[in-house]
């Protein structure tokens, strides 16, 4: 098969795809009775992104897969499309997401000893409800709290091909800099919102989003327990680049 058809075949299955796409999918588009030659899906992909090179697009490889983006020197000008308020999160729920990010895993009760101050479940339901995190099992002390880890969603979402690809905490002035790139589709606007801090949100968790929640001794109980403690996983956290894709919001010409 033609490599300059092959390229365009992956070409059009980023665009038409509502997902980042794997290797493993693209190569899955060609017939077995007419596979791609070896490496060429590949190289595909190789000359696309050279070809984004002067473009105000650029097709990159997250956690789930490969898709196009629009690159961030246009943002501005493109984000001018969608007139959806920008999702705002306050103080705590942007601390409590960045603990879990860079010390996971993590218990709910570890979050509030870094914190010094009592989490409120409704943050954690909050970003499990965007697929941001995850329940990864659970650490073996009395109790047995939950043990919490970021999702490929939470990567894709941020432009992550990998956790080790998170800015070093020493660099990182306000975790609202990890502004995801605009999507292409109006209709994943919404859910590829900017994140921002809220600058009118409590500082700590007296009122609000952080009132304290007498429901979760557990995790009290276990936040000082210290980090050698036994971790017993109920599953291996989806975090590393396999194959799997799980469908993190698309960008689309």
């Amino acid at each position: 098969m033609d490599q300059t058809l092959i390229t365009r075949i992956v070409e059009a299955a980023l665009l038409a795809a509502p997902q980042p796409l794997t290797l493993v999918q693209l190569n899955g588009l060609f017939p077995l009775d007419e596979p791609a030659p070896d490496g060429s899906v590949q190289a595909a992909l190789e000359t696309l992104q050279a070809g984004c090179e002067s473009r105000g697009v650029e097709l990159v490889e997250v956690a789930s897969g490969w898709r196009y983006q629009v690159k961030a020197d246009v943002h501005a000008w493109v984000a001018r499309l969608w007139t959806e308020r920008q999702t705002k999160y306050t103080r705590a729920t942007l601390e409590t997401l960045a603990l879990i990010a860079y010390r996971q895993p993590i218990t709910r009760g570890e979050i509030e000893q870094i914190r010094g101050v009592a989490t409120n479940s409704n943050i954690i339901k909050a970003l499990e409800e965007r697929e941001w995190i995850r329940s990864v099992g659970h650490r073996d002390v009395p109790g047995r709290p939950e043990l919490l880890g970021t999702t490929k969603g939470f990567l894709d979402y941020f432009g992550l091909k990998r956790l080790d690809e998170l800015p070093p905490l020493s660099e990182l002035k306000d975790f609202g800099e990890l502004e995801p790139q605009l999507p292409f589709d109006p209709q994943s606007a919404p859910v590829a919102a900017s994140v921002s801090l809220d600058d009118e949100a409590p500082s700590d968790d007296s009122e609000g989003e952080d009132a304290h929640d007498p429901g979760d001794h557990d995790e009290a109980e276990a936040s000082s327990t210290p980090e050698t403690e036994h971790v017993e996983h109920d599953e291996e956290p989806a975090l590393a680049d396999d194959g799997d894709s799980t469908g993190a919001h698309h960008e689309q010409q």
